[in-house]
């Protein structure tokens, strides 16, 4: 089996596999425990989830938010906001937002030091509908992973309520990310504005929208912080030897 990287979300677990043209990414829904085809060689893992039994065997693997080399993290960062954050800015060298459209929309900040600058928090697309059904008697209840782009359709004004629904989420989705960049590009001169999470594809063409422009205004980097999981843990030349291979990774220089 070849070497993988997993990484345990709220809702989805995501693994990375090496292969011959790159990494293979496998997504599925999240469990309660670690079950074939899913196992070791784990070269790394990291966990924001429920941690599913089968994954306490590889304990030497775990990679924490103390382990990613993005400079001024509190203690509290999440390890997955941690490891996109310090991959957008190490292959941009500068100011980055990272908005994480998960679960959880995730604002990440990291100016062009690589020091982490603060970010937000805010229910996602599924999480804010299901508040909607839960807390009303007339709502529907949420829809199910998967339907966010047949919901929006192209209508702005929907007659349907789960449309309506819909569509009400995602604009205001990208309405806030929008905004949040603007005001991280006033603080942050050149700061650039990337998506990623499981709802970021359907999100972008909305943000976009939303700033007026083109592919420059937001880039679209699926999987970021399983990517980061990989470009922190890579696979040794000796072999995969979970938590002991270490190499240093690119630490940013602090500006005084």
């Amino acid at each position: 089996m070849a070497p993988s990287w997993l990484l345990v979300g709220n809702s989805r677990w995501h693994r990375a596999e090496a292969a011959d043209a790159g990494l293979r990414i496998h997504h599925r829904e999240a469990a309660v425990a670690i079950e074939e085809p899913w196992p070791a060689p784990l070269v790394a893992w990291a966990a924001v989830g429920h941690l599913p039994t089968g994954l306490c065997d590889e304990p030497a693997g775990r990679v924490l938010t103390a382990d990613v080399p993005l400079q001024a993290m509190p203690a509290w960062l999440g390890v997955d906001r941690a490891l996109a954050g310090w991959l957008a800015w190490r292959q941009r060298r500068e100011a980055v937002l990272v908005a994480d459209a998960g679960t959880v929309l995730s604002l990440t900040r990291v100016d062009r030091d690589g020091r982490f600058a603060g970010g937000r928090l805010m229910a996602g697309w599924r999480l804010q509908q299901l508040a909607m059904a839960m807390g009303t008697q007339a709502l529907p209840a949420a829809p199910s992973a998967g339907e966010w782009s047949d919901l929006l359709g192209e209508q702005l004004w929907p007659d349907g309520t789960s449309a309506a629904m819909a569509v009400g989420v995602a604009h205001g989705l990208a309405a806030a990310v929008a905004v949040a960049f603007r005001q991280a590009r006033a603080e942050l001169p050149g700061c650039r504005l990337v998506l990623t999470g499981g709802d970021a594809s359907d999100l972008l063409p909305l943000v976009r929208d939303q700033l007026a422009g083109g592919e420059e205004s937001a880039a679209l980097e699926p999987d970021l912080a399983l990517r980061a999981l990989v470009a922190l843990r890579p696979v040794s030349p000796g072999g995969i030897r979970p938590g002991r291979d270490r190499p240093a990774p690119d630490r940013p220089s602090f500006r005084l």
